[in-house]
């Protein structure tokens, strides 16, 4: 049976509907999904034709792009050759500059290095001397630095030995070159009235008038050689002023010297309460004999002056077997007391010996105490030794310089006066300008050996030349 023919069929087919949208049902069928489906086909073909011509026409840009391609690579090779070529150029030319600098430099001084110990040593040994049965004694030998006392010393009256103290603080303050007179001191009334009460107490003296002038070497003559008590008292207020601020002084140096047992009441050792002991006094007479004016005035056995004339010593033993004083000096208190100085040859050198001795009791105690001095000194002579503190060609220093040491040896032996106990010290001083290019011989310093007063200085030297550095030990 023939379907029956509408008018419906003939029509336009209806839009397809928007995504989304929901056909109506009577679209709803087997004719609507064939036009949809051929509606998706055709757009389906639209959509593959676009996308061909968007693909064509993309491709033609492409192709022409990769024509220009080759060209750029090659600049940009080219900037990172030249920015390569640079910094290869900066870095050679700053090597170079940092190679001149290092090469110009001075190349720095070789390493010197001591090698001795900082002392030596004397064995010790017992050491038997004649001390004094009665008061104190001591002995010293300076240039050694010994310094010995017969027992435990107790501070006791030492007399007119104050005034090596006296004569100390003088020469310090006012010091007096050799066979020159120094300055004027006029008299005044006080000297005068320490003249007459000296007199009056049987003290010793030396006259002096109101007004006099008197030269400072004459007064320390005074004071030394015929130990006059006025002397000292003068001297006392031309330094400080008045006695008391002159002890002052006195006692202030007596410490700074190391004189702990010794304590000064007056400059003249009158009074009882100026008390020292052997060895601190020896402290001091050590100093003052060093002093070429102070020992050109104590040997002399008379000294003449412009008013109390020629006066003599009262130093016991001047000029006897070499004693060269140095001062004397009683009281009750005090007992006989003397300081005495010799000088002897050991092992081919003057040496100083001096010796104390207090506290004598007796009819003659001054020519007893200087007796005990001399046998103290006379026995001190065959004791004394001579050491090699420091052997010659002995490896004294190492100089090092570009990795390598060199031996310096010492130029010859140093040999000392010394005593059983004593120590020496070494000090090594190096070269100040020690020359990278120093040569076997050359001195790359000193050995410096001191003992008591004694001092010597020995040379140190290279065994071989200092090897200079390598071109790569400059430059690094």
């Amino acid at each position: 049976m023939v379907a029956p023919f509408r008018l419906d069929s003939l029509r336009q087919p209806a839009a397809a509907p928007a995504a989304g949208a929901t056909a109506p049902p009577s679209a709803v069928g087997p004719a609507a999904g064939a036009v949809a489906t051929g509606a998706t086909v055709g757009g389906a073909a639209a959509g593959a034709a676009g996308v061909a011509g968007a693909a064509g026409a993309a491709a033609a840009p492409q192709r022409q792009h990769s024509r220009h391609a080759p060209r750029s690579h090659r600049r940009h090779r080219g900037r990172r050759v030249l920015v390569v070529v640079a910094v290869l150029v900066l870095v050679l030319a700053a090597a170079g500059a940092f190679v001149g600098v290092r090469l110009h430099e001075s190349d720095p001084a070789p390493a010197v290095t001591p090698v001795l110990t900082s002392s030596v040593s004397v064995p010790s040994q017992s050491v038997p001397l004649p001390w004094p049965d009665t008061g104190e004694g001591a002995v010293a030998i300076p240039a050694i630095g010994v310094n010995m006392a017969s027992a435990a010393e107790k501070p006791a009256p030492v007399a007119s030995l104050t005034k090596l103290m006296t004569a100390y603080v003088i020469l310090h303050d006012h010091p007096l070159a050799l066979n020159q007179q120094g300055p004027a001191i006029e008299v005044t009334q006080a000297d005068v009235d320490d003249y007459d009460n000296d007199t009056v107490d049987d003290d010793s003296n030396a006259e002096v008038t109101v007004g006099e002038e008197i030269s400072e070497q004459q007064v320390m003559s005074g004071l030394l050689v015929h130990s006059a008590d006025n002397y000292a008292d003068l001297l006392a207020r031309w330094d400080a002023g008045s006695i008391p601020a002159f002890v002052a002084k006195m006692n202030a140096d007596a410490a700074s010297l190391g004189m702990a047992q010794s304590h000064f009441a007056d400059a003249s050792g009158v009074n009882p309460g100026s008390m020292s002991t052997a060895s601190d006094l020896l402290k001091v007479a050590a100093l003052d004999m060093a002093n070429p004016a102070f020992a050109a005035i104590v040997k002399l056995s008379a000294v003449t002056l412009p008013v109390a004339g020629t006066i003599s010593t009262y130093t016991p033993l001047l000029g006897i077997q070499g004693v060269l004083g140095v001062k004397s000096g009683f009281t009750t208190a005090a007992g006989g007391c003397d300081v005495l100085a010799v000088i002897r040859p050991v092992h081919g050198q003057q040496v100083l010996l001096l010796a104390a001795v207090t506290g004598q009791q007796g009819p003659q105690v001054l020519a007893q105490a200087g007796l005990h001095a001399l046998a103290l000194v006379d026995a001190l002579q065959p004791l004394v030794g001579a050491t090699e503190v420091l052997p010659g060609n002995v490896v004294a220093a190492h100089v090092s310089e570009a990795g390598t040491t060199v031996r310096a040896t010492t130029a010859s032996a140093a040999i000392m006066l010394s005593w059983p106990g004593v120590t020496a010290h070494r000090t090594f001083r190096p070269e100040r300008h020690l020359s990278d290019q120093a040569r076997r011989g050359d001195t790359v310093g000193t050995e410096v050996i001191t003992l008591g007063t004694q001092s010597v200085t020995v040379p140190v030297r290279l065994q071989q030349d200092v090897p200079r550095p390598t071109l790569l030990q400059r430059i690094f």
